[in-house]
């Protein structure tokens, strides 16, 4: 094996003489010239590459797949939250030095200014369309221009606020942009975890390079969205929006909301009320002043947009016409993306600004114009062919890479709808080097920069995102979820020392920190309900195992009651009810109920829902908690792989890893959390659902007469499953009788597994809900339910509970207890869900009226 000092020599001599990877042909390389040589800016970072060594950055390279899995960070869910997509991340960055970097910077600040004034002539003057700059056909015929949105502006000098650009480097290294992201331009959440990971990872290289933080950017974001609505309010409330969990970036809303410090919510969450945009939320309804959108503008209101939109807010447009709301980035901003601007650019620039424009876009042709059509007709072979207008099913075809027939019916295509597309030229992404199984590769690349408005213009992120196609087969990166991404450098040759100013830090009181959206806490509910029902599954299936295959013969009566049980802690009926088959031969019945996440209350099927809804709250989560998630996921595909078969020789071992985990997540709630109303709605879901558990075991198991042995089995099987069976042979050391069992699993305020322990806890925390003084005095509907199941609780005998009835054969008195306890816990939260989580009166009908702007 080479030693890390030789091959630190070996890679150095190499820089000198050639690079790890061949010249690209047609291609610009970015750290290596004609001469392969490391080009100056990029010398740093490839000797200390070389004094890495290849075990020391494989190592760095599986610590940053590690930290980015622990931080969540997942491109796409695939609908499967046991194997979401995580954020592919190579630890090479890319660098750019800071004196090209000032250039493209100042094309890109022109290049948002532009594009802005675009936007407010299309939405206002129209003078492009009006002189003839740009055909009629490519604006009126685009779905992105919405005639709803004319007349509509912001409160600001700036329309557009974000803007992002994606580049490629021509053959001579100079940026060429090919495409412009308006509507809610994606990466920043990215571009900032990419830069967290590789600083942790590669710490020395980071200091050494004089990198320029990227944190002045989102300071100037949160500044800009705050003076949106400056002159309305000094504390403005701002949320991010979100199409859900399972929009392909949803880890980005997530890092982005909780960075910048803003609600994260969805279209549920927002409602529109007196011409206003309002938050649901635990103390009803908050008024909302500034929407950053994370969605494309026909999603957003269903009352003018798409009506089968489920993502948006109807009546939300009005409220934006009215100014009673800011979204950033405006509505109808989606028109700006059409690859046809990109033919008019130069002259559009020159007649808005008066300037020639700074940064070259990609030779584009638009084949509304006949000319330009013939020209691409006959060079198909040399053209990339694009619609010309961006969607999100668009794709490009590249002329070389069609047959003679698809060429045909191709061109067919082009000339029955010429307006319908554009052609560009080929440009190869510039080759960038990864670190690949252990060795230096190239890679094409490309590049998206970010810019966000500030008072005097724009300001641009010192970076960006980079990203590099996963095979060399690709000459041009397409796509975001198929592409591995970089760290992007701006270096200089001195530190960056400029400090941010100090963030305008809000006092946050109590109505402040408890103002949820009700669909936040109502995951949180049911991630405790979930996780707690995993849990209470999980324990009496080791039970089970347990005591089938120990060593004492376990009788069939005790087998039938503990089999049956086990059937309706789950609610998996009929299951072993009434079925003496499949209580002789219970295996098969026992592995699904383990694995089978298709079969409602199987713990495979309770641990995902429990995953769904974290997934749901990701910002609400921290650090630890991701990490005892992904460990969770990996304990759940073990078990898969040791039940493919069926049960294992040694069934219950195999479940030990998830009920540690659950146990984990439960220690780290109550140790870590601060005790908002996050914690409190995630407990009241734990100990309801501990209490509805507790009250099903012991009516399935503890009412049905049985023989002494065999009672005595289950009495210590059930108290097996909730961990009292120690502290139960300690309290009573003479024999196990029921009474004795019932005063420790029920009325025992000491034993947290307790009955009355889990209500007398929802009692607590009732008591610091938010109250709505609207009510009547006196206890609540939810209250009176708590305190008649805990006086029902107090005031029983457990002696006569104890007692067999002599029509029934049975422990009617318990049975009938445990019935009414459940019934009661099933009513609270339905009152809980009305309360907090479901707000059933939906937006009323939005008509064109003068609003009253001070309601």
């Amino acid at each position: 094996m080479t030693s890390t000092g030789s091959l630190s020599a070996a890679v150095s001599d190499t820089l000198q003489s050639q690079a790890p990877y061949a010249q690209p042909q047609g291609a610009f390389d970015e750290a290596f010239d004609n001469a392969r040589v490391a080009r100056p800016h990029w010398q740093l970072v490839m000797e200390n590459i070389a004094r890495l060594g290849d075990d020391a950055m494989q190592d760095r390279y599986r610590r940053a797949q590690r930290i980015l899995r622990d931080d969540g960070a997942t491109y796409n869910l695939n609908n499967d939250p046991l194997s979401p997509a995580v954020w592919a991340l190579d630890i090479v960055p890319n660098i750019i030095e800071q004196a090209e970097w000032q250039l493209l910077e100042r094309g890109l600040k022109q290049r948002s200014k532009l594009f802005d004034v675009i936007y407010q002539d299309l939405y206002g003057e129209q003078r492009l369309l009006k002189e003839g700059i740009i055909p009629s056909e490519i604006i009126f015929s685009h779905p992105g221009f919405l005639r709803q949105c004319h007349g509509v502006k912001l409160p600001s000098v700036h329309q557009l606020i974000f803007h992002a650009v994606d580049m490629v480097r021509g053959h001579d290294g100079h940026f060429i942009a090919i495409g412009d992201r308006t509507q809610a331009p994606s990466g920043t959440g990215y571009a900032l975890e990419n830069r967290t990971v590789v600083s942790r990872v590669v710490p020395s290289m980071f200091r050494n390079a004089n990198v320029m933080r990227l944190s002045s950017f989102f300071h100037t974001v949160r500044q800009t969205l705050a003076n949106l609505v400056a002159h309305k309010t000094d504390s403005p409330r701002i949320v991010v929006l979100t199409p859900g969990a399972y929009s392909s970036t949803y880890f980005e809303h997530a890092y982005l909301a909780n960075y910048l410090g803003f609600p994260l919510v969805q279209g549920g969450d927002l409602t529109v009320r007196n011409g206003k945009v309002w938050m649901k939320s635990l103390n009803g309804l908050s008024q909302v002043d500034v929407i950053l959108r994370r969605m494309d503008d026909s999603y957003c209101d269903q009352s003018e947009l798409r009506a089968d939109s489920r993502l948006g807010v109807p009546g939300l447009l009005e409220v934006a016409r009215n100014g009673n709301v800011v979204l950033a980035n405006p509505l109808g901003s989606g028109v700006l993306e059409a690859p046809a601007l990109l033919a008019f650019l130069p002259e559009i620039c020159q007649f808005l600004l008066n300037q020639p424009l700074q940064l070259p876009s990609v030779r584009t042709w638009w084949c509304g114009n006949p000319q330009e059509k013939a020209y691409v007709l006959a060079n198909l072979e040399q053209l990339i062919i694009k619609p010309a207008y961006r969607s999100y099913n668009s794709r490009s075809v590249y002329g070389h890479s069609l047959d003679a027939q698809a060429r045909q019916q191709f061109i067919a295509q082009i000339e029955q709808q010429p307006h319908a597309f554009v052609a560009q030229s080929y440009i190869p992404g510039a080759i960038a080097p990864i670190w690949h199984h252990g060795a230096i590769e190239g890679r094409p690349s490309i590049f998206r920069s970010f810019t966000v408005a500030e008072k005097e213009g724009y300001c641009v992120m010192p970076g960006g995102l980079t990203r590099v196609a996963e095979s060399t087969a690709e000459a041009i990166v397409t796509s975001l979820s198929g592409a591995m991404s970089k760290d992007t450098w701006v270096v200089s040759d001195k530190p960056d020392n400029s400090s941010l100013p100090i963030l305008d830090a809000q006092p946050r009181d109590r109505a402040e920190v408890s103002n949820l959206p009700s669909r936040v806490i109502e995951n949180l509910f049911w991630f405790g309900r979930y996780a707690e029902r995993a849990e209470l599954s999980l324990r009496l299936m080791r039970t089970i195992f347990k005591q089938l295959n120990g060593i004492e013969p376990f009788p069939p009566e005790s087998r039938d009651v503990l089999l049956t049980a086990m059937s309706q802690l789950t609610g998996c009926l009929p299951g072993f009810t009434d079925n003496p088959e499949l209580l002789e031969n219970p295996n098969d019945e026992l592995a699904a109920l383990v694995i089978d996440g298709e079969r409602a209350g199987s713990i495979r099927y309770n641990l995902q829902a429990m995953l769904a809804c974290g997934e749901q709250v990701k910002e609400m989560l921290s650090a630890d908690t991701r990490i005892i998630l992904n460990e969770l996921r990996d304990h759940i595909l073990a078990v898969d792989a040791a039940y493919q078969d069926g049960l294992p020789s040694v069934p219950e071992e195999s479940l030990d890893s998830l009920v540690t985990s659950l146990l984990a997540l439960s220690g780290l709630t109550h140790e870590s959390m601060l005790r908002g109303m996050d914690w409190m709605f995630q407990e009241l879901g734990r100990r309801t659902e501990r209490a509805l558990q507790t009250a099903t075991l012991l009516k399935a198991t503890l009412t049905t007469h049985l023989p002494s042995l065999q009672q005595q089995q289950v009495l210590e099987s059930v108290l097996l499953s909730v961990e009292a069976l120690i502290s139960f042979r300690r309290r009573y050391r003479t024999r196990a009788r029921i009474a004795y069992g019932l005063d420790l699993l029920m009325i025992d305020t000491t034993n947290p597994r307790s009955l009355i322990y889990q209500i007398d806890q929802l009692r607590k925390y009732l008591n610091e809900l938010p109250r709505n003084y609207s009510q009547s005095s006196g206890l609540t509907p939810e209250n009176r339910l708590i305190i008649k199941s805990l006086n029902d609780i107090q005031l029983a005998d457990l002696e006569a509970l104890a007692l067999i009835d002599e029509q029934s054969g049975t422990r009617a008195g318990l049975e009938q207890l445990m019935t009414q306890i459940s019934e009661q816990l099933d009513q609270f939260t339905t009152l809980l869900s009305d309360k907090y989580f479901d707000h059933t009166a939906g937006p009323q009908q939005l008509i064109k009226a003068q609003w009253k702007t001070d309601i």
